[in-house]
């Protein structure tokens, strides 16, 4: 049975009060709070086994090694990874894009071509322009509807024998939108040789992840989203992919052999991995993957899913309100304006002496702002732990908004 109380319990920090008001925490795209499980994990290693992994014989370093390990399995079973040296630790997405942008670069050469999304987020944009100012490669960009749906016959007439990447999002983290991930590999597949990159960020906390099934060429997400500390992710590689192209670092642990006439580099996973981790948040990235699993997939998805919906015809009553990407298949997030009422961070700022958090603003997806011609949206994005009560607010806070602003 789902237990929304129980769950809150769980999380220490949603007990106390913002502006003299009970916190209500809406930005969830942006980072999710974490469970008290996930921060003992963290705190455990930290006052038990602190020590740096694979180097030592002692047995805190022993210790840190197994744990770190462990959570890596953890990961390979939740994203379904053939290997579990297939999942490389990272800092989080934006690492995991710039990794594979830099180990491609001797993939490209002039005038091939890179195909994104306007729903990207600018960690998968500004990379893959730096790839194509290296190589001289060109960035072709598939284009949304006024629902922020992609329009998929343009991905038709993009593919080509030029094509050597494809990068898109699952879902967009500015509007929700969920693209359809299957049927955008599908045709790369069938009408290229292009490496499938797949940004994961908003999709990993929310969705059921196959990357087998899904067959995607890498997959990458962060753990900050998904109840995990800050400074976490996760890059999937197939195998033979990974150990076909170069390191993204030099460094300790990354090599095989080293001296001043050459270097060889380790095998997978620590090929990608040089210098110290982040052994603790690596390790409490288990643990979030542990509380998720224990939630169950099914059961995050229906309660977010029945939070947008209530969330969106709620707001959807206040007259002058635009939802952005209001017909799309959307998970987890309603982005809206008040038309008339100014900049969209006024709202956030009367939302917040409510003790309300949402993002305001341009959400790192200036080109999704450009295509509506707007400077941004106010966005509310939801988790395992937000309740209707809690949209009841954020419906009367907007109302006193536009009230204060019009």
């Amino acid at each position: 049975m789902f237990d929304i109380h129980e769950i809150r319990s769980q999380f220490t920090i949603l007990n106390q009060q913002v502006n003299g008001k009970p916190l209500v925490y809406l930005d969830n795209a942006a980072t999710s709070q974490k469970p008290n499980s996930v921060l003992e994990v963290w705190n455990q290693y930290y006052t038990e086994i602190n020590a740096n992994v694979h180097r030592g014989i002692h047995t805190l370093s022993q210790l840190a090694t197994e744990e770190m390990e462990l959570s890596r399995r953890k990961i390979q079973k939740f994203i379904n990874a053939k290997h579990d040296f297939e999942v490389i630790f990272t800092k989080g997405t934006t690492e995991g894009l710039n990794l594979i942008a830099y180990i491609l670069t001797q993939k490209l050469k002039k005038d091939d071509e890179i195909i994104i999304s306007y729903l990207e987020h600018h960690s998968n944009i500004v990379p893959w322009q730096m790839l194509c100012e290296r190589t001289g490669a060109k960035l072709r960009v598939i284009p949304i509807d006024e629902n922020g749906i992609l329009q998929l016959d343009y991905l038709d007439q993009y593919l080509s024998e030029k094509t050597k990447v494809v990068s898109v999002n699952q879902v967009s983290n500015a509007l929700g939108v969920v693209n359809p991930i299957e049927e955008i590999i599908a045709k790369t597949r069938k009408n290229s040789d292009a490496y499938i990159v797949i940004d994961g960020a908003q999709s990993a906390p929310h969705f059921t992840i196959d990357v087998q099934k899904m067959d995607c060429d890498f997959f990458v997400f962060s753990g900050h989203k998904m109840y995990a500390p800050m400074g976490t992710g996760i890059l999937y590689g197939k195998q033979e992919i990974l150990e076909d192209l170069p390191p993204f670092h030099g460094g300790g642990e990354m090599i095989a052999t080293c001296s001043f006439d050459g270097t060889t580099y380790a095998g997978l996973p620590f090929k990608y991995e040089a210098g110290t981790p982040n052994v603790g948040g690596n390790i409490a990235l288990g643990a979030a993957v542990d509380f998720i699993e224990k939630i169950g997939h099914s059961t995050i998805q229906n309660h977010e899913n029945a939070l947008l919906e209530y969330a969106q015809k709620q707001l959807l009553e206040i007259k002058n309100l635009k939802v952005y990407g209001e017909k799309a298949n959307r998970t987890g997030v309603v982005s809206f304006n008040l038309e008339g009422t100014g900049i969209s961070s006024d709202v956030g700022m009367i939302l917040d002496k409510m003790g309300i958090a949402v993002r305001t603003g341009h959400h790192c997806t200036q080109p999704i702002m450009d295509f509506f011609n707007i400077a941004g949206t106010v966005r509310a994005s939801f988790a395992i732990y937000n309740t209707f009560e809690e949209i009841d607010l954020l419906v009367e806070g907007v109302k006193k908004a536009q009230r204060m602003l019009s």
